[in-house]
């Protein structure tokens, strides 16, 4: 039996596997010094080739700043620019001063009672804009300088209101505003005796027909001024649409005031309400209106002064008196379309044609004289 004889001593045979522990260590610190070099040289490329691409981007940038700054208008762009993007909040919060007129033609008496205006200023300005003027109220009837005319006046402001909205087409989509004709020649608002008012749709004007499913064969037309229109009532023609049940091919209006299947108006202000009687007639309601005119009522007047005195060819006796008024904001917000100022009647006015501004309006009547009797001894206004 063969036998083996280990002659290396025990010291002899660590050393050796120490020497290759050695010789592996070196090599892998090799290996690895040489995998920094690499990283290194890899990592210098690419931050110089960053440095490089940078270098180039700056002298890019520098000849686009030096080309943009050359442009003599840049300063005008800017600002344009600057001022179309506020285009949005500008509409929002611009007011239309020429509802003026709406509004004074509302607030004036009518009858023989008369209020003429010498002079006024409007303060858009505000949040809440005023009416401040002076005027003559005339009683049209013995005594002519009567405290109760203005009194009268004081009064009605609690009762006036306005309205705005949105006309639509058949199926409730918006017709643009621009597509509206509401007035007529005579700047006054369209009406037809024991109807109401109303407001021709220019239907084939560009950009007037806001829905793809209709077309103009699912109106009827009329022509105005050589144009298609179709006519739309802003006053609810009750007897015609108010029907039992809804129809899918007739004008339909329920009693809640929902209004389907015909162009309508859609008040923001007014809610309509239709009460049937055991006999099944309808008695309909449109006085729900929550858009005063001037908020604060009666105490949204102050009357200023007031004196006696003389107007006018005739020299009639009036009582002066100078007054501010304080308005709701929302009724000249550019954003409100189609507003219209109210009566106190709750009626919709519709004497605001332009001979109507025209008698808003009268020179200031004048103080009483020294011995005008007359004038000068009349007690209807003292102590108001």
């Amino acid at each position: 039996m063969a036998r083996e004889i280990n002659l290396v001593p025990d010291i002899k045979g660590e050393m050796i596997k120490t020497l290759k522990l050695r010789n592996y260590i070196f090599f892998a610190c090799i290996v690895v010094a040489a995998a920094s070099v690499v990283v290194t040289l890899l990592f210098g490329t690419i931050a110089g080739g960053q440095g490089l691409a940078m270098n180039s981007k700056k002298e890019a940038i520098d000849k686009l700043s030096a080309k943009i700054s050359s442009y003599t208008d840049l300063t005008d762009f800017l600002t344009i620019k600057d001022q179309l993007s506020s285009i949005s909040s500008l509409n929002s919060n611009k007011q239309v001063l020429s509802r003026t007129f709406d509004i004074l033609s509302a607030m004036r008496p009518t009858g023989a009672d008369t209020i003429t205006i010498s002079e006024l200023s409007v303060n858009l300005s505000e949040a809440e804009p005023t009416f401040i003027f002076d005027a003559q109220a005339n009683a049209g009837k013995e005594p002519y300088i009567d405290y109760n005319v203005l009194d009268s006046f004081k009064k009605s402001m609690q009762y006036l209101h306005y309205d705005y909205g949105d006309y639509v087409d058949k199926e409730n989509n918006i017709i643009p505003s621009y597509c509206m004709i509401e007035k007529g020649e005579d700047g006054a608002l369209l009406n037809e005796e024991g109807k109401g008012n109303f407001a021709y749709w220019i239907i084939n004007g560009k950009g007037c027909n806001p829905s793809n499913n209709l077309k103009d064969s699912d109106y009827e037309l009329e022509e105005y001024k050589g144009r298609k229109v179709v006519k739309i009532w802003r006053t609810p023609q009750y007897s015609d649409w108010y029907k039992e049940n809804a129809s899918s091919d007739k004008p339909y209006m329920s009693l809640d005031g929902a209004i389907s299947n015909v162009p309508h108006f859609n008040s923001a202000c007014i809610s309509y309400k239709g009460e049937k009687s055991a006999d099944g007639t309808i008695k309909w309601d449109d006085t729900d209106n929550q858009c005063a005119l001037v908020p604060n009522g009666t105490d949204g007047i102050n009357i200023t002064e007031s004196s006696n005195g003389r107007s006018g060819d005739n020299d009639d006796l009036v009582l002066r008196f100078s007054a501010i008024v304080t308005l709701n904001p929302e009724a000249f917000r550019f954003n409100n379309h189609h507003m219209i100022a109210l009566s106190p009647s709750g009626h919709h006015n519709v004497t605001d044609s332009y001979v109507q501004v025209q008698a808003m309006f009268g020179e200031r009547a004048a103080d009483c004289v020294e011995g005008d009797t007359a004038c000068n001894t009349n007690k209807a206004n003292e102590g108001k």
